[in-house]
């Protein structure tokens, strides 16, 4: 089993129902969900680009998926999440937008967005005495030779390249794509996502995914929220 600590749509909000159904399946429930038809992009072709991330359940990564370290359990995990909630603010990331990152589309900050990577660098360390050890496998599906020195050391030291100057807030929407096909779909996207794009979205909460056995799809176990009455207006 392994867990992780991401950014999610609030439960019952119109950014979670519209994430379910971009992706095709409800990380909550664990439940599949119909695509809709979208203007130049029908249901068959946005199943076929969201398959991977359709796994993962829609979401921004803080604490990349990990095993828990030997003698530590998920109520100690819970725990640790409830005291650094209580010691973190919210806020609102001022707007997101549909991005292009190395091929694939996402769902990123419109501007710079410091609060953001501040809470992404609190959680991974926060909650790395939990994390057990990466295995030789767990390295070698990162394929280390592909990642710069920098990018390999994080991978040693915390179990994911991407953290810290490697961190870019995203939200995951498809696989890689080619050239024509990229612009209509993201077209697609805005479109789909205009009421979450239109406005700020707070970040008030902590979302814990489980992945109950390995390659099985990833579903919330616990939303932890984040200390209220200190709200801050920028990201």
């Amino acid at each position: 089993m392994r867990y992780a600590i991401y950014f999610a749509p609030e439960a019952a909000s119109s950014f979670e129902a519209l994430a379910a159904t971009w992706l095709g399946r409800d990380a909550a429930t664990g439940k599949p969900v119909e695509h809709p038809d979208l203007e130049g992009l029908g249901a068959t072709e946005l199943a076929e680009i969201t398959g991977p991330a359709r796994r993962y359940g829609f979401h921004a990564t803080l604490k990349a998926p990990f095993r828990l370290a030997e003698g530590a359990s998920e109520a100690d995990l819970t725990d640790a999440m409830e005291i650094f909630a209580e010691q973190t603010s919210t806020f609102e990331i001022p707007a997101l937008k549909v991005g292009r990152l190395e091929g694939f589309l996402a769902l990123v900050p419109a501007g710079p967005a410091p609060a953001l990577n501040a809470l992404a660098n609190s959680v991974v360390e926060a909650f790395e005495p939990l994390r057990a050890p990466l295995t030789d496998r767990e390295i070698e599906r990162r394929n280390p030779v592909s990642l710069s020195s920098e990018e390999l050391r994080n991978l040693m030291r915390w179990g994911y390249p991407y953290v810290f100057d490697r961190f870019r807030f995203h939200m995951t929407l498809t696989t890689r794509l080619a050239g024509p096909q990229i612009t209509r779909v993201e077209a697609a996207a805005s479109a789909h996502f205009a009421p979450v794009l239109a406005g700020p979205v707070a970040v008030r909460e902590l979302a814990l995914f489980v992945e109950p056995e390995p390659g099985a799809p990833f579903v919330i176990r616990r939303r932890t929220s984040l200390a209220l009455g200190q709200h801050r207006k920028t990201a």
